[in-house]
């Protein structure tokens, strides 16, 4: 096996924190043309530098490859909606934002959160790779530039004029296979005072709460508060605040200016978080290299779990075709045997095929035309939401699956 090297610092990577296989691209869903053509898959190995303790895995396929068309629209969950309102509500206040202020969010998707900067007033810019998405984004009337954001990028707006008051990037730092051009790409852009609010999963909770069916590809970095103070740290940038989140299982968003600028002390909330990752062992080697042991016995609970179901005679659907589902699905090597179906409420992937395991994809109304004894909720972070939303499987007595972070299934 070649030797890899920390997206980081550059060490040579040699300690595994957790090996899932080989599996196809998460997002790669295949048209029903397409079941019988060769579907590449690679491995999903992931390494924790003993240097700098980030979390990663290879590049395998670039990100023109991955993110050119993509097939992830924020909008479609009602749930994501409502957060991204609260936070434009909430930051425009703190920041005191209006309209000569100048937002820029970096991989801004179908302008799910601009939009409400938009509705305001307030001038905001989207960067976002993916054409198709960018295109939704539009006709929300949010401009949006298509092209990959890093070191390069940043420079250009900055000598445009463009910089901003407040760069927001929400889960895209994992999705980034250089993060030292995309972190100072970021201290580019953003103005002297300006402000960086980035939100991202938080390794400690991945670790904790056994989510790992949030690895996947496109996620080329898992981090860690520890981690991320380091990186932005080499690119000028101080990171001065911190929340913990809901979102995806339990993320972070930190607050970061300027190192410069000292009109804003760092919070004690910093501190307080990085003395419990540490706590928690995140500044320790042996703790990462414990995760295997936790992944593979989720493995067998989900298993013997749908066995049992099978020869019982009872019938499984899944809700939703995430990444982290797909990633889930091919390492415990779930297919139609197991998952009849799954649902999305996404028309774009409605007559697809979920890669790998080519489990098909309809509209949630399927639920009701076959009404399944469980429903096995693949994006389990929104459970509370899709069981609202179905909440009739129990009027024939059908029953909700939740896998992670540990199998639970409800009436």
């Amino acid at each position: 096996m070649r030797a890899s090297s920390c997206r980081f610092c550059g060490a040579t990577l040699r300690d595994t924190f957790v090996d899932l296989g080989m599996s196809p691209l998460c997002e790669s869903y295949v048209p029903a043309d397409a079941l019988n053509q060769m579907e590449p898959f690679y491995p999903l190995h992931v390494w924790v530098c003993r240097e700098c303790l980030l979390v990663g895995l290879d590049e395998y396929v670039t990100p023109e490859h991955i993110f050119t068309e993509y097939a992830y629209f924020s909008a479609f969950s009602t749930a994501w909606l409502d957060h991204a309102r609260s936070y434009v509500a909430m930051i425009t206040g703190r920041l005191g934002l209006g309209p000569t202020s100048q937002v820029i969010e970096l991989a801004s998707n179908d302008g799910y959160l601009l939009q409400y900067f938009v509705e305001r007033g307030i001038p905001a810019l989207g960067i976002e790779p993916a054409a198709n998405v960018a295109e939704a984004a539009r006709k929300r009337g949010v401009e949006t530039l298509v092209r990959f954001f890093g070191r390069e990028l940043g420079a250009e707006l900055a000598a445009a004029g463009k910089r901003a008051d407040l760069v927001i990037g929400n889960n895209v730092l994992a999705q980034v296979p250089d993060v030292n051009s995309f972190v100072a790409g970021i201290a580019a852009v953003l103005t002297p005072t300006g402000t960086a609010t980035l939100e991202f999963p938080h390794l400690q909770r991945l670790i904790q709460g056994n989510q790992f069916d949030t690895i996947y590809h496109e996620h080329f970095g898992y981090f860690s508060l520890l981690a991320v103070e380091a990186i932005f740290a080499a690119h000028g940038l101080t990171i001065f605040d911190v929340e913990e989140l809901w979102t995806h299982g339990g993320s972070l968003r930190i607050y970061a200016r300027h190192a410069e600028d000292t009109s804003r002390p760092t919070g004690p909330r910093v501190a307080a978080l990085l003395a419990r990752e540490k706590t928690a062992g995140l500044d320790r080697l042996e703790r990462y290299s414990a995760f295997t042991e936790q992944v593979e016995e989720t493995k067998r609970k989900l298993l013997q779990f749908l066995i049992t179901a099978r020869r019982e005679g009872k019938t499984v659907a899944g809700y939703g075709a995430p990444g982290k589902g797909n990633t889930l699905l091919n390492y415990c090597g779930i297919r139609t045997d197991f998952v009849d179906y799954t649902v999305d409420r996404n028309p774009y992937k409605h007559g697809r095929f979920l890669p790998g395991t080519h489990i098909p994809i309809f509209d949630p109304e399927k639920i009701k035309e076959t009404r399944p004894d469980y429903l096995l909720i693949l994006p389990w972070n929104l459970k509370d939401e899709i069981m609202g939303q179905m909440a009739e499987i129990r009027t024939w007595g059908g029953q909700f699956v939740i896998p992670i972070p540990a199998l639970e299934v409800q009436r």
